[in-house]
Order: structure tokens, then C-alpha cells, then sequence
């Protein structure tokens, strides 16, 4: 993500269930009304993901509320969205999601310079003793800043 970017909303709970590998940065094939619902915020994406279909790349679960202001003209709020990457990205990403076991999740989802980004992650399920040491690292970095800010007052 660049200095410019406006932060919609950030999925924390994937960098904690799963290894991210390599990210990408994508754009996102949408209509009005759901433009208008990203600039509000409502999105819901906690089990979002993404797949390689026949060269393209299809965001499944991401789910963008109706805007009240659109009358009939409304999107449907469950539909699956492409996303828009180059064609050999798309490539490298179908080689490692066949192969490897890898899982397409959205990381995050941002403005650029006014356009609807996400940032794409090539993840890996942790194990749970993986997301046991996570927590542990945690806890020790918190404690750690305790002290320290109890030691400068």
C-alpha cells in the first residue's frame, strides 16, 4: 500500500490464521452502487476468498451492503467480484493455488487515487501451535512495553 491510500478496512484476523507469503495489490471490478458503499465502509469480509477461474481471478464472500439511496437500481449484495490483475500474475498465482495449497484472502481494501484497491495475500493455514507461538510473542512484546514504560516515569 502506498502513502496515498485510504484505508476502507483491514482483515487482522487473516494475518493471524494464516502465513502470508506474497501480496499483491488489485484492482476491483465494481458497480456505482457498490462505490458508493465502500466510501460508507460497509463491507463485511471475514471469510473472504479468492479464485482462479478460467484466467480470472473471482473475490467470493465479500459482501457489500445495498446503498438506501439507489432505488431499484441496487446491486445484489452477495455477488462475486472480479478482480483485475495482469495476466501474468494471474498466471503465477494459478501455478502456486494448484500446486502448493495456497489460498487467495484479502488482506485489506483501500482508495487510490479514487479507485477501490485490495491488497491480496498468498496465504498458508497455520497450525494452531503456530498461532500459539503468535500469541505468546504477543503477550512478551506487551509485557516487555510495560515495563519499559514503567521504568521512563
Amino acid at each position: 500500500m502506498s502513502e496515498g491510500a485510504k484505508v476502507i478496512a483491514v482483515n487482522r484476523k487473516a494475518r493471524f490464521d494464516y502465513a502470508v507469503d506474497e501480496t499483491y495489490e488489485c484492482g476491483l471490478e465494481l458497480l456505482g452502487t457498490e462505490v458508493k458503499s465502500f466510501r460508507d465502509g460497509k463491507i463485511s469480509f471475514p471469510d473472504a476468498w479468492a479464485e482462479v477461474i478460467k484466467g480470472e481471478i473471482w473475490l467470493r464472500s465479500l459482501r457489500i451492503a445495498e446503498n438506501p439511496f439507489s432505488s431499484i437500481f441496487n446491486h445484489d449484495p452477495d455477488r462475486k467480484k472480479k478482480l483485475l490483475l495482469h495476466r501474468e500474475e494471474i498466471k503465477r498465482i494459478a501455478r502456486k493455488t494448484e500446486e502448493k495449497g495456497y489460498t487467495l484472502i484479502p488482506l485489506s481494501f483501500y482508495f487510490k487515487n479514487g479507485r477501490v484497491k485490495v491488497e491480496l495475500g498468498l496465504c498458508k493455514g497455520k497450525k494452531v501451535y503456530d498461532k500459539r507461538a503468535d500469541i505468546r510473542e504477543r503477550d512478551v512484546k506487551r509485557e516487555i512495553s510495560r515495563e519499559f514504560r514503567g521504568k521512563l516515569s
